[in-house]
């Protein structure tokens, strides 16, 4: 296995090397930690405006410094056995990460970093590798207790999309013997009043049986499953109950049904990402086109 850390130099960013030390271990994986250094201005481009390339020769000089800095950084957090090069790129964070990730199994990083914001919000680095990484997404937060994997929540809306997440999480349990709680959301909000009905409730029980069947039994005596009937929105419904009942892991798919009655993955994945302390696997759906 082989994952991707970005970190920044600060002390929130290295949270995510000691969750990536510790997912290496379960797996026998490699971390990479990365740092992607950005000029003062994204305008300093040789060709640009007549400029020359002085700031590209620096950063050929910076380069050695940087990467002997971030290895120092990581080999403190990072068993030597598990650890890979790190690697320094020039340019736009979030979309260093996004290219780099492709070689990747998993991207594992901190929503914090060194802006000052006690959370990046929309449109941040970590929200937008969230939104455009084919690569799995681990987001960790300084709260975050991630033990040894073995109290995993999963979240579905029926969808083919979220199907894609549930091996990540299989192959986790598998190796901790840790528990699966898969979850569905019956959120009213996105229902009329006349749609109301709570027959809808057995309906969807039914259903979440059958999918436990379907994907999840080679481990089905480590898997609960659970409908949760919700006036709240589906982000709100698992915030509230993580809040009640806290995981190591929520794995969740970015993308879901689009479909009115049924929970729409993708702003849902991001908005529990801004909320919850648990760390988040989100997986994409989409994949790369060759």
């Amino acid at each position: 296995m082989k994952i991707l850390v970005p970190i920044d130099f600060s002390d929130r960013s290295k949270k995510a090397l000691e969750v990536a030390a510790s997912f290496a271990k379960l797996f026998d994986g490699m971390v990479t930690p990365f740092y992607s250094h950005l000029p003062i201005s994204e305008l300093d481009e040789p060709y640009a405006l007549g400029m020359s390339s002085k700031l590209y020769q620096k950063f050929d000089e910076l380069e050695e410094t940087l990467l002997n800095r971030v290895k120092e950084i990581a080999s403190t957090i990072v068993d030597e056995k598990n650890l890979a090069e790190p690697l320094v790129v020039l340019g736009n964070a979030a979309q260093g990460i996004v290219d780099a990730s492709n070689k990747f199994d998993y991207v594992i990083m901190s929503s914090h970093g060194r802006t000052g914001f006690s959370r990046f919000l929309l449109g941040s680095v970590a929200e937008k590798v969230l939104r455009l990484s084919n690569t799995p997404v681990m987001i960790v937060e300084n709260e975050s207790d991630v033990g040894n994997f073995e109290n995993i929540l999963v979240t579905t809306d029926f969808s083919d999309n979220a199907a894609e997440a549930y091996p990540h999480a299989i192959n986790i349990a598998k190796k901790t013997g840790g528990t699966i709680n898969l979850i569905h959301i019956l959120s009213f909000d996105q229902f009329d009043e006349k749609e109301k009905d709570l027959s809808l409730r057995k309906i969807r029980e039914e259903r979440l049986k059958l999918l436990k069947k379907e994907y999840f039994n080679e481990i089905a005596d480590q898997v609960n499953q659970q409908v949760i009937i919700s006036q709240d929105t589906p982000h709100e419904a698992i915030f509230n109950h993580v809040s009640e009942h806290p995981y190591n892991l929520i794995v969740m798919a970015t993308v879901g049904r689009t479909g009115i009655n049924y929970l729409m993955m993708g702003s849902t994945t991001a908005n529990v990402v801004r909320h919850v302390k648990s760390a988040v696997l989100s997986v994409n759906p989409k994949k790369a086109v060759n």
